[in-house]
Parts: C-alpha cells; structure tokens; sequence
C-alpha cells in the first residue's frame, strides 16, 4: 500500500495495481489511450515519490514525468495531472 495525491488530493494505493488502475478504482477520470505505454497520452508530472514499470514503455517519458498507464508506485507518490476528473469524495 502507497499514499498517492492527486493534484492535493490524497489516497490509499494498492501496490499490485498501476497508477492508472488506482485512479479508476478512485473514480478518478484522466486521459489514457493504450495500458501499456506504447502512446503516451496519460503521461503526468511526478512531483516526488519513485515508480517502476511492469516493463519499459515504448513511448518517450520526459524527465521527471510518469506514465500511469504502466507505472507501479514503489513509494508513495505525488503526480499532478492536468486534465484530471476528481469524483466529490474519494474512497480511501
């Protein structure tokens, strides 16, 4: 189990799951094209905290972001999402 904050809003994570499977579990709506980081598109801002991917993505990972797609938190996790829909309550 990781804490993850989303733009300020924290949570439980569970440690088997990827960042994105942990935000959909939440309710949490981001942007995602593929689950496997061939795209890209659900690449974010990691503020702090470390991740490791099931396997290297394809896609190009600038420094100091992430992809939520394929990312595993190792750590608890800050990210800043930009286009991120937070549900009104979060379940944990």
């Amino acid at each position: 189990m990781a804490k993850m904050v989303i733009n300020g809003v924290s949570f439980t994570a569970e440690s088997s799951r990827t960042l994105l499977e942990n935000l959909e579990h939440q309710g949490i709506q981001t942007e995602y094209q593929c689950r496997d980081g061939h795209c890209g598109a659900c690449q974010c801002q990691l503020n702090s905290g470390s991740v490791q991917y099931r396997k290297a993505p394809l896609a190009y990972v600038r420094q100091g972001q992430v992809l939520t797609c394929c990312a595993i938190a190792t750590s608890d996790v800050d990210l800043t999402i930009a286009e991120a829909k937070l549900p009104l309550k979060l379940t944990g």
